[in-house]
């Protein structure tokens, strides 16, 4: 069983669907008890990265959250909800997210290091080519360079180059899969992404549970 996070922002039913196409069972729920004891969890996000956590805070799911995370509880995060993972995100202000990933949230603009982007349209919008930095169940399946689909004007710069499953690029590289333990993220949208989005979104479904080894 995989459970949605609905905080009230974007049409959670598109990735509710995706989820179905490749014949996962799927919970959609700002319950936070069932957060909390959730199998697996997805948190999805459109707009922007102040707007989404302030809603998460306001509906008391932040908690449950991390608890969940604490318990060895996989968690996928999808476009905003990759960057509500990490310490910060600097739109329209500077917000403090989970925290889960060490980083921070910036504009293509401000995380340019030279002139790549002075002819380049924002936000980032269309098809564009993974290219993996490592092995990683989640991965499994896409090949050296599946195009994904992307929507956004911000991306993620981790702390940790380590925290990087696979980059895109658009200007210069940028993440565009996160990874760390049980904690991954994808910048893209999988829902939209065709047969290598529902690949991926059946990967994370899949995935050995990461306490399934523990002894009792």
């Amino acid at each position: 069983m995989l459970t949605i996070i609905d905080y009230g922002i974007g049409n959670l039913r598109s990735i509710e669907k995706a989820f179905e196409r490749v014949n996962q069972e799927v919970l959609r729920t700002d319950a936070p008890q069932a957060i909390a004891e959730a199998e697996r969890l997805v948190l999805p996000g459109v707009g922007a990265f102040g707007a989404c956590i302030r809603e998460i805070r306001d509906r008391n799911l932040e908690e449950p959250i991390l608890e969940a995370v604490a318990e060895g509880t996989p968690l996928l995060g999808v476009c905003v909800g990759l960057q509500l993972l990490f310490d910060t995100g600097h739109e329209k202000g500077v917000h403090e997210g989970l925290g889960l990933l060490s980083g921070t949230v910036r504009h293509f603009q401000d995380a340019a290091t030279g002139e790549e982007m002075d002819d380049l349209v924002v936000p980032h919008m269309g098809w564009n080519a993974l290219s993996p930095t490592r092995d990683h169940p989640l991965l499994d399946g896409l090949g050296a360079e599946a195009y994904v689909y992307f929507v956004h004007s911000y991306h993620a710069v981790p702390d940790e180059h380590d925290d990087v499953l696979a980059t895109s690029t658009y200007g210069h590289a940028f993440p565009a899969v996160v990874q760390r333990d049980h904690v991954c993220g994808v910048q893209f949208h999988p829902e939209k992404s065709q047969a290598a989005g529902l690949r991926l979104l059946n990967n994370f479904a899949t995935m050995p549970h990461p306490t399934a080894a523990d002894p009792a």
